[in-house]
């Protein structure tokens, strides 16, 4: 048996899926703690970002090498355990974020691996993400071992909990791990078990070098640090290396392993997990999905298999300063490094100058690329109203699609416009079915069919429209069901709907930064909405400012914000009233041209407004 071949046996790549808050990265410290890779000194280690810790929530996927002896349990041994006793195993761990705006990030992860834990919350049960990222893993063909996590809360519901993982994915129940992230409770069987059931990775070292990117991050010394998984051959420093799709040749100046700190090596083989350091600063070079091959012996094709990303939501992001529009431009770039799933392209407003039409894969993932650019970078932004992409057909037959609704055609010219629609599917109790049925019928959804999962949880489909879901609909779902629903969602086409362009006007100037494109049924409720909020919102100023709301050319609702006056007469404490009104004139002249020559100052949460429509 060649020794290479031996080296690979014992690697195991496996990465940790599960619904938001199921207790992933607390567990994946315990199993960093039990292999004694670091030493726990705060919570959630692999979560390193400060947004990360500050919610508690999984952001980025984090990829972590650990060193394994496998040693045999005696009250279960398995058939295995014979071989693999006293054997060192390499396990290269990548722990996943849970919300659904973070999927992308768990679909690369899943291709760098061959097996997956699919962790369940022992007091919420099977969520809706659970099923999502359980579904991707099995499209992959990765090996799944259930795991029950949070079994020492006093509500835990263990038995329940697994009749619901037999019948989501048919195994055993001896298959089933019981564990608590907490106490470490259960870690040494979920080592033994990624070590006995998740196979080895397959390649031929022999072949020319096939490498995987799934990750990169921008370091200012080095330049761009890209991630892969090694599925053929063999990568050594010094090498001179291509980039299979954008057809560049770097020398490859640094490999290693991914520990908590950056482990050179001599050299890494199929299978295994690591970084390259090539010195790149231009963040275009580097794509997530790409395949690395060498110069002297490259492969014929790219690695197949690896999901395209879709952004769902868009918006304009815009300096406040129009001098760091490149200083914008670089941040992002170095930002989509770190996150593959940011797309964007160079537009321009009327109102806010030169910006970036961004798109992400949901509000929450607009709302941390945002505060990222703040930290980060030190960039202050102006983020416009999110919106999804139409498809436009004109008069002749001809399809265009349009991200922002200063980009729709003129209403004379439109034959029709489709829209994109999800299968939207919500896991919640029996208490919560009418009220999440109201919602979701309110919001043009459809219903497609309803099943009891187990006991009294029930799983609900519907087709959804996605301009609906992407403002308010995931915090309404959380309140009207008292944070019992999961939700989760796929794209399901478009469709042709009746829409329209709202525009809002201060003092009659448009303001294509709070354009928005919507149902014609709830068109003049959302400009009276718009209007009432905005007229909170907009400072006073020493003139009149009328803010209304229009489809077309008709005004469907206005609003006014009082101007601020000065008190001219205070200074008058008697004589004729002439003098009182001389002053009164010159000031109403004044204010007259003030308000032809003054520009009235929208904050930021005045484009972000309409997010919050419903709170009232």
């Amino acid at each position: 048996m060649p020794k290479y071949d031996f080296f690979m046996k014992n690697i195991r790549n496996f990465c940790i899926i599960a619904h938001i808050d199921h207790g992933k990265s607390t567990l994946a410290d315990r199993l960093l703690e039990k292999t004694n890779t670091i030493k726990i000194t705060q919570g959630q280690m692999l979560d390193d970002m400060d947004l990360e810790q500050e919610r508690g929530i999984t952001i980025k996927s984090h990829a972590i090498q650990m060193e394994y002896k496998y040693e045999t349990n005696a009250e279960k041994p398995h058939e295995k355990a014979a071989e693999y006793e006293g054997q060192n195993f390499v396990l290269n761990l990548i722990d996943t974020p849970g919300h659904v705006d973070f999927s992308y990030e768990v679909s690369r992860s899943i291709a760098a691996c061959e097996g997956a834990l699919l962790v369940v919350d022992a007091t919420q049960g099977v969520q809706a993400q659970t099923i999502s990222n359980l579904y991707m893993a099995i499209d992959h063909n990765l090996e799944i071992i259930p795991v029950i996590n949070k079994i020492d809360m006093p509500n835990a519901m263990p038995e329940e909990v697994a009749d619901e993982i037999v019948d989501l994915i048919g195994c055993d129940l001896d298959d089933i791990i019981y564990a608590s992230g907490k106490t470490g409770e259960g870690v040494e069987d979920i080592l033994r078990a990624v070590v006995e059931r998740v196979p080895h990775p397959v390649g031929d070292e022999d072949a020319p070098l096939q490498a995987l990117i799934f990750d990169s991050v921008f370091n200012s010394y080095r330049g761009i640090i890209a991630y892969f998984k090694i599925v053929n051959g063999v990568m050594r420093p010094g090498e001179k290396v291509r980039f299979f799709n954008t057809k560049k040749e770097y020398l490859s100046e640094e490999i290693g392993s991914l520990k908590m700190d950056m482990v050179p090596k001599k050299e890494l083989r199929t299978g295994d997990v690591g970084y390259i350091v090539t010195g790149i600063k231009n963040a275009t070079e580097v794509k997530v999905g790409d395949t690395i091959t060498t110069v002297a012996n490259p492969t014929q094709e790219a690695i197949k298999g690896f999901q395209e990303v879709k952004p769902m939501v868009f918006a304009g992001i815009y300096p406040i300063e129009t001098e760091d529009y490149e200083n914008l431009r670089t941040s992002l770039e170095k930002l989509q490094l770190n996150d593959a799933s940011l797309t964007f392209m160079h537009e321009s407003s009327a109102a806010l100058g030169f910006g970036f039409r961004c798109g992400f894969l949901g509000l929450l993932h607009m709302e941390i690329v945002q505060e990222r650019l703040d930290r980060e970078f030190n960039m202050d932004v102006i983020t416009t109203v999110p919106n999804v992409s139409y498809m436009v057909y004109d008069k002749h037959g001809d399809c265009e699609e349009v991200h922002n609704p200063s980009g729709m055609p003129d209403p004379t010219l439109i034959d029709h416009v489709e829209e994109p629609y999800i299968r939207a599917t919500v896991i919640t109790t029996a208490t919560y079915i009418g009220p999440i049925m109201t919602l979701c019928l309110g919001k043009r959804g459809e219903l497609i069919k309803q099943d009891f999962i187990a006991g009294n949880r029930v799983e609900i489909q519907f087709l959804m429209p996605l301009g609906e879901i992407v403002i308010d609909f995931y915090d309404k779902l959380k309140s009207i069901s008292r944070g019992y629903a999961s939700f989760d969602y796929a794209p399901a086409g478009f469709r042709e709907s009746k829409l329209v362009k709202l525009d809002i006007l201060l003092n009659g100037e448009p303001v294509d930064a709070l354009s928005t494109l919507t149902h014609v049924d709830n068109a003049v409720n959302l400009g009276r909405r718009m209007c009432e909020r905005l007229k909170d919102l907009l400072p006073r100023q020493q003139f009149d400012i009328a803010i209304q709301a229009a489809i077309g050319g008709k005004i469907v609702a206005r609003e006014t914000v009082k101007q601020v006056r000065k008190d001219v007469l205070a200074k008058c404490y008697g004589g004729d009233v002439s003098r009182k009104r001389k002053l009164l004139e010159k000031q109403k002249r004044g204010k007259k041209r003030m308000k032809q020559i003054g520009n009235v100052s929208v904050p930021q949460k005045a484009f972000l407004a309409v997010l919050k429509l419903d709170d009232d």
